[in-house]
């Protein structure tokens, strides 16, 4: 059974389980490619590695995404004790009603729970609340990061390698087309890979350690308390 995410050592020992899995299969990977460079089957070898580098970017961002998610959400707070990102992500589904009903009466329910309800406890559904769409692209990566109040400037400059190097070509080779990437592309994308991933799981357990996912009102109060 799966242990609940409740403190902030149990969010960094499931992400810490998360990509230490992923990072052992790629560096396998790796090395099967690199001992095989002169070969007549480097390739193949390649063209497989590529679906499974993508794989473990877009795994590990759902599910590292979902577990901060699921921390936030265990930690027992008002919604006016958030930040704006987790109100807006644990008012979603309201304001998903409201709009494809369109009916006054719900629209009014929102505005009213604006006006008296952010002093309730928090309700936050967590488990399908990242969707990568199974094609994590840079406008994908970047929407997530924004739900969880993180900051998507560090990566601007990887946009041009998710989007071509990493999920064009693994869409295109999992269309069946014939894509050749030579070796020191595929080993530099290994770890440009490897760096997001780490760059990510860092980004999480410093937005947990510092407490960013609290409204800066109530941040200095909940700061000096023990998790």
């Amino acid at each position: 059974m799966t242990t609940k995410i409740r403190t902030q050592t149990q969010l960094y020992d499931r992400l810490s389980e998360e990509i230490a899995w992923r990072r052992k299969e790629l560096i396998y990977i790796k090395s099967v490619i690199e001992k095989n460079r002169y070969t007549a089957i480097i390739n193949t070898l390649i063209r497989s590695g590529i679906p499974i580098l993508y794989a473990h970017w877009e795994g590990f961002v759902k599910n590292a995404a979902t577990s901060y998610i699921e921390f936030v959400a265990r930690q027992n707070l008002k919604y006016e004790e958030l930040a704006c990102n987790f109100i807006a992500l644990a008012m979603k589904t309201k304001l998903k009603n409201a709009q494809e009903s369109n009916k006054s009466t719900i629209f009014v329910e929102v505005a009213n729970f604006f006006r008296t309800g952010l002093s309730e406890k928090c309700y936050m559904q967590w488990e399908n609340a990242v969707n990568t769409q199974s094609n994590l692209s840079s406008v994908i990566f970047k929407d997530i990061i924004c739900c969880l109040g993180l900051d998507y400037s560090i990566y601007e400059t990887k946009e041009k390698l998710i989007d071509e190097k990493l999920l064009r070509s693994r869409n295109e080779i999992a269309h069946g087309k014939e894509l050749l990437i030579d070796y020191e592309q595929y080993i530099e994308l290994h770890d440009e890979v490897i760096n997001l991933i780490n760059l990510f799981f860092n980004q999480i357990d410093n937005a947990a350690s510092t407490k960013s996912y609290l409204h800066k009102n109530y941040a200095s109060v909940h700061l000096t308390s023990t998790p």
